[in-house]
């Protein structure tokens, strides 16, 4: 068995980054063993795999500790995702170890990617929309209803493409997730996703394992890097500047399914400047216009400031030096500025 150290390295890397933003180490850690060390897709789909059915339960003994976990939709998204992901590797292993075969677990992963950057752009613009909501209106959120079916879908599209990709389950289920219970508080939607995907995963993995296809060596180094790094990302967790981490974190997706999907390097980097220059500002526009007014006045800072300059600036230059000083600081200091008009009024 060969411990490879510069795959150590990165998955201490990821798995920090995995412990200080809460994001899924499949969209990270995959796409790193296959466009940096050359690995095999299917090898490094299932040695990703298995390395989190060992990392997964530890995140989620803390929720279940905590009591955030609704184990209601636990139930209903295993009923899914389960059987789907066991099928996906099935599938995958079916298929073959062609070249051919290689290059369309590459495109698809590509594509997860790609919708992975999107759910991660999708759930902050949620979570930010729903908290101006909670705090403007001073109400607690309605009880959850479990709608069984579509929680099952939920369940078994996750669990298809972890099987295929080992994408999934801590980006794309999380934001179904909240577009089909916008009521969950953000701690149990991640402690529920945490727990729902212990099965999922473990379901993936033990096919990997049974089929032969993971590699205990590339397994073993990756485990080595990714503990500790969970482990000193999450004690950061609570410090560190989310607002800009996540569109950095972005960006790195959409890079790496674009290049997974064979897009040329000099259309590879017009499509990442424009996103650079364009879509962030635009996001931190947007992102700005759902916080409250009372709270930008609580802050002493102005709403229609912030959003004009980076609105309009998303057209120049100055929009993206405008979005990342909004949310370097500003945002944070918004998040950190209790409204205080509506309990005054009351």
């Amino acid at each position: 068995m060969h411990v490879d150290l510069y795959v150590t390295l990165a998955a201490l890397l990821v798995g920090f980054t995995v412990g200080l933003t809460g994001m899924g180490g499949g969209a990270l850690m995959t796409p790193i063993l296959v466009l940096l060390f050359g690995i095999n897709p299917s090898a490094a789909v299932s040695s990703d795999l298995v390395a989190a059915m060992i990392m997964k339960p530890i995140g989620s003994g803390v929720h279940i500790r905590r009591k955030t976990v609704r184990w209601e939709l636990v139930r209903w998204l295993a009923i899914g995702s389960i059987p789907a992901a066991a099928s996906g590797v099935f599938i995958l292993r079916s298929l073959g170890n062609s070249e051919d075969v290689q290059n369309t677990i590459k495109l698809m992963l590509g594509i997860t990617l790609m919708v992975a950057a999107v759910a991660m752009v999708t759930k902050a613009w949620l979570q930010g929309r729903r908290n101006a909501q909670h705090r403007s209106a001073g109400t607690q959120p309605p009880p959850l209803k479990v709608k069984p079916l579509p929680t099952i879908l939920i369940g078994v599209v996750g669990g298809l493409l972890v099987g295929l990709t080992s994408v999934g389950s801590g980006s794309i289920i999380i934001v179904s997730l909240m577009l089909l219970y916008p009521s969950l508080r953000g701690a149990e939607l991640v402690g529920t996703d945490l727990v729902q995907a212990v099965p999922l995963v473990s379901a993936a993995a033990l096919m990997h394992i049974f089929f032969g296809d993971f590699e205990l060596g590339l397994t073993t180094s990756i485990l080595i890097g990714s503990i500790p790094g969970v482990y000193a990302g999450a004690r950061m967790s609570a410090k560190a500047p989310d607002g800009v981490i996540r569109p950095a974190l972005v960006f790195v997706l959409l890079a790496s399914g674009l290049k997974l999907v064979n897009v040329s390097t000099e259309m590879l980097g017009v499509v990442l400047l424009i996103v650079g220059l364009v879509a962030l500002p635009v996001w931190g526009a947007i992102d700005a216009a759902s916080h409250p007014e009372p709270q930008w006045e609580a802050a002493g800072l102005s709403r229609r400031t912030w959003v004009k300059w980076q609105a309009l600036g998303a057209l120049f230059v100055v929009g993206f030096f405008a979005s990342i000083a909004y949310f370097a600081k500003t945002r944070r200091t918004l998040e950190a500025t209790p409204v205080v008009t509506e309990t005054v009024a009351a």
